[in-house]
């Protein structure tokens, strides 16, 4: 028994239970990593939202939790900048595996674009019914100026983008693309304003006269009898002011004196 005390203390045999020990503890560390392994292997994560995050700073945000994002598809959407995740399958919150792919569409970094001669047909058109149809194509409108027009109010004489003149009655840059989300300036037309040749009134009958001042969009201002008047519609009218000569104009809604008498006068006949 001496003996086999004096053995358990020797060198040899304490270095060989070190050996032992050592072993043991190798194996048991293995098995311990093999078990964490096992029961953590295909566990499920909750996928976190990446939705209008920076596509590279939600990659980055994916490998370090072992997720791959792929980008399906890009789309133009006006007032966000370019790669930003707008949409991604599976989505946000969903429970996944390790490793698991996720779909995402983005930003485009450059916008669509249309081309002048694809757009609804604008000049001679009311304004504000073609503001409504380029909304729908994700362009915007505004009113540059407003100018004389003779024919019907509010309708369009000139179309800008980006202080070019691009269509009017004699321009249209059908091939010049427009940036959805771009502003279109818009030249309209007033019925105030104008201007016109001073009209000859002078021997005319004063209804005739006055027809033809309302067409100039003038009126007839002050009116001088020269005689007996005995039907102001047929008296023929003898001078008036401002005088007619050819090339002055006057501003639209401006009044002309007339002199008028009944009998024709001789210079007219």
């Amino acid at each position: 028994m001496k003996e086999f005390f004096k053995f358990l203390i020797s060198k040899p045999f304490l270095k060989q239970l070190l050996y032992v020990l050592i072993f043991l503890a190798i194996i048991l560390m293995l098995v311990l990593l093999w078990l964490r392994f096992y029961t953590n292997h295909g566990q499920k994560l909750e996928l976190p939202n990446y939705i209008n995050q920076e596509i590279e700073d939600a990659r980055e945000d994916a490998d370090g939790k072992t997720f791959e994002i792929i980008v399906t598809d890009s789309i133009h959407k006006v007032g966000k900048p370019g790669g930003l995740i707008i949409d991604q399958n599976p989505t946000p919150g969903s429970m996944v595996k390790e490793q698991r792919k996720i779909y995402v569409n983005v930003t485009k970094f450059s916008p669509d674009q249309i081309k002048v001669g694809d757009l609804p047909i604008l000049y001679g058109s009311e304004y504000d019914q073609k503001r409504t149809e380029l909304k729908y194509l994700d362009i915007t409108s505004k009113i540059k100026s407003e100018k004389f027009d003779r024919g019907e109010p509010n309708h369009i004489l000139e179309v800008w983008y980006n202080g070019e003149l691009i269509i009017n009655d004699r321009i249209l840059k059908s091939k010049l693309k427009i940036n959805k989300g771009g502003e279109l300036e818009f030249v309209i037309s007033k019925p105030e304003g104008g201007k016109d040749f001073i009209p000859d009134l002078v021997c005319q009958e004063f209804i005739a006269a006055e027809s033809k001042c309302m067409l100039s969009k003038f009126q007839i201002g002050r009116v001088t009898e020269l005689g007996e008047i005995t039907d102001r519609n047929t008296a023929f009218v003898v001078s008036q002011q401002p005088s007619f000569d050819g090339s002055s104009m006057i501003s639209h809604n401006s009044a002309i004196a007339v002199t008028i008498t009944q009998e024709r006068p001789d210079e007219c006949k």
